[in-house]
């Protein structure tokens, strides 16, 4: 018999994978639209009913009323790292595994992250302007003048860490489980948290948000920042106070900044997020609307991953992790 399998954030570049591979055992459904307690409301009752599996993107907010529309669910899948989108404690009462996509993209979002990196020393936002009456402001620095301090140095921290190198930066790394391979063939230089801030020309971030890093980058961090430094978030935006980072751009004290990530989408009341979601949601996108209209800010909406090689590879792992959970019984999933 075959599955039923529901596909919600489902985009366009998604659909050459489907059609170059035979999936002969499952019934597919592909929704443009996120899967919340709105859009949840339009599925048929068959397909509430027959779902086995559903699959997910970030922008979905899957709590404890979503999952309980579907009555024979077994599966949430998210092509994803993070999955903070998915309540633990509604999955785990449903008895409902919850896979992701626990590596990907590392040579996407490492090459974007000095995309950024480079935006924002050569001032290519100015030079976009088009004003070229005076060149003074355009002046940039080479890469090799500046520190980097990387945080999270896992898949992709590593991929940032080879491409430091070949500029020939100093680099600082800053995790809680250091990876000494990374020591050993890119020099780089683990460092406690406030001898990284105040040692670090750039610092940019590549861990994914827990719960427990909330705001982990808030005034006291940014204070220890050296003046002028630059600061690069391709990961979430619930890792940083936007309000203060918002703060210290204005002030000087960051001189550039470089933003992968949409705006706060954790809005329902259903949400399960730290404090009061919806006043950090207002906050957030508040802070991060006037951070547009600063000099140097590089605000894109969470594209670093987005290539094909990428996609493709999310697709097949999710694929893979799905047949395995239900022919093998290996879940390798986090929860």
């Amino acid at each position: 018999m075959a599955i039923d399998m529901v596909f919600f954030d489902f985009r366009d570049e998604e659909k050459e994978f489907f059609e170059r591979n035979n999936f002969s055992n499952f019934n597919f459904t592909f929704y443009k639209e996120s899967l919340n307690l709105e859009s949840v409301k339009n599925l048929s009752e068959e397909i509430k009913c027959n779902t086995t599996v559903i699959s997910v993107f970030t922008d979905s907010v899957i709590c404890e009323n979503v999952i309980k529309e579907f009555k024979n669910l077994r599966i949430i899948t998210t092509r994803s790292t993070s999955y903070d989108h998915i309540s633990k404690k509604a999955a785990i009462d449903r008895n409902i595994a919850v896979l992701n996509v626990p590596n990907y993209g590392e040579k996407s979002v490492a090459q974007f992250t000095f995309g950024l990196m480079l935006g924002l020393v050569r001032n290519l936002i100015l030079a976009l302007d088009g004003n070229f009456s005076d060149k003074t402001e355009l002046m940039g620095r080479d890469l090799s003048a500046f520190s980097l301090g990387i945080v999270g140095t896992g898949t992709v921290g590593a991929a940032v860490c080879k491409i430091a190198e070949f500029f020939g930066m100093k680099i600082y790394g800053y995790d809680i489980k250091p990876k000494q391979e990374l020591v050993k063939k890119y020099g780089l230089e683990y460092l406690p948290l406030e001898d990284f801030l105040k040692n670090s020309d750039i610092i940019t971030l590549h861990l994914p948000y827990t719960g427990d890093n909330f705001r982990m980058f808030g005034k006291s961090q940014f204070d220890l920042m050296k003046e002028g430094a630059y600061f690069i978030n391709t990961s979430s935006s619930k890792l940083v106070d936007t309000e203060v980072l918002y703060n210290a751009v204005k002030s000087g004290k960051v001189k550039g900044t470089a933003l992968d990530f949409t705006v706060c989408r954790f809005g329902s009341p259903e949400c399960y997020m730290p404090q009061n979601p919806s006043k950090i949601c207002r906050e957030e996108n508040k802070f991060l609307t006037l951070l547009k209209s600063e000099k140097n800010v590089i605000i894109t909406p969470h594209i670093a991953y987005n290539t094909k090689e990428t996609v493709n590879y999310i697709l097949q792992s999710t694929m893979d992790n799905i047949k395995n959970a239900i022919q093998c019984g290996n879940v390798y999933g986090v929860y």
